[in-house]
């Protein structure tokens, strides 16, 4: 292991959806730039450029790396830079000294540089990360369908008599939902029309191939030889 010396550099960042904030600290502690760039890829850019002119970088100690601070992430660790994700500073104590995004940067920085609370942050581009994408996507999409078919519900209990008992005769999803889809409500001027309105709403939603779940990706076993 490479041992550090006084013109190595420690970066620490905080970042934000539109802006990351970044404190350059030296290995003993003393505090030596300080930059805001824009959470895009040239700023990833300015962000490496001004970190190199300030001397050997040693490690960047970043905050939300599963989150606004991922894409810097990954820049970072795709250039071979040492990247560490530190924890963002607690609460009690933000809210005794107020929120500075420089201020949280440089205590990101002598986070990573005491050893305390640092970890390799996830590459992001893994096959977990992709499963991981589509189950969200999946999970999303279950939760919003169920959510649907309970507004039905509801809404189908509360319909006028006449049009809950019409409903209630039928039997299964699907047909429900195909029924509903195909109500013709006409001008809204009754509750009857307003109900309609709303049930076929949701439905037509519902019946469209759109609003299916993506499929999470089963893994495949090895091939034989």
């Amino acid at each position: 292991m490479n041992e550090a010396t006084s013109s190595d550099v420690i970066i620490g960042a905080d970042t934000h959806k539109q802006t990351h904030t970044a404190i350059a600290i030296t290995t003993l502690g003393a505090r030596v730039g300080e930059l805001t760039v824009s959470a895009c890829t040239q700023g990833y850019y300015d962000l490496e450029a001004w970190a190199a002119s300030l001397g050997s970088i040693r490690s960047f100690a970043i905050e939300g790396t599963g989150s606004y601070g991922a894409g810097l992430s990954r820049f970072l660790r795709e250039r071979r830079h040492t990247v560490r994700e530190v924890c963002r500073p607690d609460r009690r104590a933000r809210h005794q000294h107020g929120k500075a995004d420089h201020l949280d940067a440089e205590v990101a920085a002598c986070t990573l540089l005491s050893g305390y609370r640092a970890a390799v942050p996830k590459s992001g581009r893994s096959e977990a990360e992709m499963i991981r994408h589509l189950k969200v996507a999946r999970d999303t999409a279950v939760k919003a369908r169920t959510q649907a078919m309970l507004t039905l519900k509801s809404l189908i209990v509360e319909a006028p008599a006449a049009l809950r008992e019409q409903l209630e005769a039928l039997r299964g999803k699907k047909m429900l939902l195909r029924h509903l889809a195909a109500l013709r409500p006409g001008a809204v001027t009754t509750t009857v029309a307003s109900a309609k309105t709303s049930l076929r709403a949701i439905a037509r939603c519902q019946t469209t191939s759109g609003t299916q779940p993506p499929a999470t990706p089963k893994t495949q076993p090895p091939r034989s030889r």
